[in-house]
């Protein structure tokens, strides 16, 4: 038990390491829309996105797509190493209570 809480600060200062490498980050979700769709004439970029619990939606140049991609991966990286940071610190918590409590057990 305690070799798995070893491990979990382990990562978990990896993590913290990564994140502090995080760079320039957006969220949400790149499209490719159309004015005409069954002509597929008139298309452009749109970026959708959840801020403030308020759904925005906002039109992209071509030129700013590429920008736009890197950061909405940058953003995805940065959910899931803050996800996994969550879940491990529960992790250890629950570990942490466990040996607290096995401990408190074998004292007379």
């Amino acid at each position: 038990m305690r070799k798995n809480i070893v491990q979990m600060e382990e990562r978990i200062g990896q993590i913290k390491l990564e994140l502090q490498g995080i760079g320039p980050m957006r969220p949400g979700s790149l499209t490719h829309q159309y004015q005409k769709p069954k002509e597929k004439k008139g298309g452009y970029y749109q970026i959708s996105y959840t801020h403030q619990m308020k759904s925005r939606t906002e039109y992209v140049r071509k030129e700013m797509v590429k920008l736009l991609e890197t950061q909405i991966a940058t953003f995805r990286r940065f959910k899931s190493l803050t996800q996994e940071w969550i879940d491990l610190a529960i992790q250890h918590s629950k570990l942490s209570m466990e040996l607290a409590k096995n401990r408190s057990k074998k004292l007379p």
